[in-house]
């Protein structure tokens, strides 16, 4: 097992298409926790978020032919968790407090505030975001990825991106301006 875990996505993918089946367990392994809190923060409740994740799996491997880039394995992936998850919201509103977001004031100062009240106000303030605006939110400022790797995964253009983020900025401040 060891040696399949050091197997790039792209070797995984085509030893899986080969025939290898055991080797998809590299990639769930690889991907799981990476795209537990994105789920999380699209679906709004932990137990959507982790019933999308394990449908995105099996869509992704049953799909897996269709994978043009196997070593973009992840933001393939990606995308197929991103609709998993909205159709997961569409059936499910309930919202799951995201404690790990950092809520601070705009000259730094911490907001004395329990985790619980901080992550109310954080699920709120993404509930108001439209689909597009979350998505661009969490992937850049949740998952820290870069305007590239988030074009991959939603394939939009970066410029796009850029305005999204940005705009959902301004509503996640103005949705959360009494806590700074």
């Amino acid at each position: 097992m060891k040696e399949r875990a050091s197997l790039s996505d792209g070797a995984a993918v085509e030893r899986v298409l080969a025939g290898d089946t055991e080797c998809y367990g590299v990639l769930v392994e690889r991907y799981r926790s990476r795209y537990a809190r994105y789920a999380a923060s699209l679906c709004g409740d932990a137990d959507a978020a982790a019933d999308a994740l394990q449908e995105a799996f099996v869509r992704a491997f049953d799909s897996l032919t269709t994978c043009r880039d196997p070593n973009k394995f992840g933001s393939w992936f990606a995308r197929i968790l991103t609709n998993q998850c909205h159709n997961m919201r569409t059936r499910t509103r309930t919202h799951v407090a995201l404690d790990e977001l950092d809520v601070a004031g705009s000259d730094g100062a911490d907001a004395q505030l329990t985790s619980d009240e901080i992550g109310n106000a954080i699920g709120k303030a993404l509930e108001a975001l439209t689909r597009e605006q979350r998505e661009a939110f969490v992937l850049k400022h949740i998952e820290g990825y870069s305007y590239a790797e988030m074009a991959d995964i939603l394939d939009a253009e970066v410029d796009a991106l850029k305005m999204r983020v940005y705009r959902a900025r301004e509503v996640v401040k103005e949705q959360l301006r009494d806590f700074a």
